[in-house]
């Protein structure tokens, strides 16, 4: 039974396009649907950058409801579905216009841990955060990789990758995954793992919704530790930054963090671009007399975390970190450290999110981008946007820092950079630097690509937008034509996921 409709066809079809859609009205009739008229959410998402205008918005209760929905757009000839987690995507990608929107939020919540599997079993549109509370609280615990921001659903990051600082040592969350229950394009409901329905299990992980909607997943877990001792370390130099990081995501495991993220920061008071952003609790302060080269224009911020218990001894952590860090060549006395406890640590960003609601950059236009960069261009990058277009800030954090290549299976669907150590460069904009008007910023995203593009640098865009399939193919490389084939397989009328503007509906492959 689905749960239930919103918005239904009067509201989104002007009588001008009504034609298109004759077909429509008697499928939804033919369904047990009940149906409600409150005004959708489901036209914009977390970038406000791209507005549509939906038929109708489905709130499943199962993988079955799901697979009806599917089967009812596979009778007309124009309807295509959207699957919606937390609404996210920051360039359109979770939305559709004249189609059908998938509240995955609104599935049965199912997280069912299995201790002595090490696995938890949830639905696709649980959120990373309830998955957390759930594991720590009954089991104590957890996922192994993780995204920064906990607000996520399963299903959603699952479609494209899902990195963060644990990701050198136990790859995406697309590699933390053992089974799947998939509905796809066809309408077929499929439990789906390496060893049975491989093509569809490895083409749906960082498939970004082409090939099917995610509604279970089985995630590997280990023990939660207790505490994090978090240390910030500040740079002036970005050769120095990125040798120290890429020395320590190249260390064994148990001989190095068991974290490693970066940012880079305006050399500047600016509270929210500048030395401000960087101290962990208020009792902090960042003292720029310490920069010894005043005039560099940013500056950068190795972020660890070590993993430790409450029996563990206060000097033993010390000692730990000291050694970790000891050969490190941050600034002097610019070393920043608090202890948390691991879940509040896992959950920093929450509090990033209820400010933000507060005081209204939540709902602001998020003009972000997200690369993946070979290092072997990281020093032009810096020299060229770090230093040069982005001298002033974006309004919120630009992470930096580097992954392994070796982590990521290359049977998945998420492309990459060939060096095996690449950077993820995201740029997470809540305020507007300097007065830039949104266009501006989106326009100087472009410009970087451009720049990327033009200097011949070896990257790829994560959580990628394209308007032309010829820049798809150019983004996929050589694993555009398995890309195409896993579509005619799983998706062959190109219902699914049009907002990532890679197929037209009733797209079919070239022979």
């Amino acid at each position: 039974m689905l749960a239930y409709v919103e918005r239904f066809l009067p509201d989104a079809v002007t009588s001008d396009e009504n034609h298109q859609y004759d077909d429509v009205l008697p499928l939804f009739k033919s369904l047990d649907l009940d149906f409600s008229f409150t005004s959708s959410s489901a036209s914009c998402d977390f970038g406000r950058l791209y507005s549509s205008n939906p038929l109708a918005v489905v709130q499943p209760s199962s993988a079955g409801d799901v697979a009806k929905v599917i089967q009812l757009a596979l009778r007309s000839n124009n309807l295509a579905v959207a699957a919606r987690g937390n609404g996210h995507s920051v360039n359109g990608q979770s939305l559709v216009d004249k189609g059908i929107v998938l509240d995955m939020k609104a599935m049965e919540r199912r997280i069912d841990v299995f201790p002595d599997a090490g696995i938890v079993d949830v639905s696709g549109g649980a959120l990373w955060e309830d998955v957390l509370r759930h594991c720590v609280s009954e089991h104590k615990l957890c996922p192994r990789s993780w995204t920064d921001y906990l607000g996520l659903t399963v299903g959603g990051t699952l479609s494209n990758g899902g990195v963060s600082g644990q990701s050198f040592q136990y790859g995406p969350q697309t590699e933390n995954v053992t089974e799947l229950e998939v509905v796809t394009g066809n309408g077929d409901v499929l439990i789906c793992s390496e060893n049975q329905n491989s093509e569809l299990f490895y083409g749906v992980l960082g498939g970004l919704g082409q090939f099917g909607i995610i509604t279970r997943a089985s995630i590997l877990l280990h023990p939660i530790p207790d505490k994090v001792r978090w240390t910030r370390l500040v740079y002036t130099e970005f050769s120095d930054f990125a040798g120290d990081a890429e020395q320590l995501v190249t260390l064994p495991a148990g001989e190095t963090f068991h974290y490693v993220e970066g940012f880079v920061f305006v050399n500047s008071a600016d509270p929210v671009n500048g030395w401000p952003s960087v101290p962990l609790n208020p009792t902090q302060s960042f003292d720029p007399i310490r920069i010894p080269d005043p005039a560099c224009p940013v500056l950068y911020c190795l972020e660890v975390a070590l993993h430790y218990n409450d029996d563990d001894s206060q000097s033993l952590i010390d000692q730990r970190v000291g050694k970790l860090i000891g050969g490190l060549r941050f600034v002097d006395g610019l070393r920043f450290e608090t202890d948390v406890r691991y879940t509040d640590f896992l959950m920093r960003v929450k509090r990033v999110e209820e400010e933000a609601k507060v005081n209204g950059t939540w709902d602001a236009p998020h003009p972000w981008l997200n690369l993946f960069i070979s290092k072997d261009d990281m020093a032009a990058f810096d020299r060229l946007v770090f230093k040069s277009i982005l001298r002033n800030g974006v309004g919120g954090p630009v992470l930096v820092y580097p992954l392994l290549r070796s982590k990521w299976d290359a049977r998945k669907s998420v492309a990459l950079p060939e060096s095996e150590i690449f950077y993820l460069v995201a740029l997470l904009r809540f305020r507007s630097p300097e007065g830039l008007m949104v266009e501006e910023m989106v326009n100087q995203n472009k410009e970087i690509i451009e720049i990327c593009s033009n200097q011949g640098m070896d990257f790829k865009m994560y959580l990628p937008h394209y308007s032309s399939m010829e820049d798809w193919g150019i983004h996929f490389g050589n694993q555009w034509s398995r890309f195409q084939r896993r579509k005619a397989d799983f998706d062959p009328t190109a219902i699914l996921a049009p907002g990532q503007k890679i197929f037209p509906r009733n797209w079919h492959i070239k022979e």
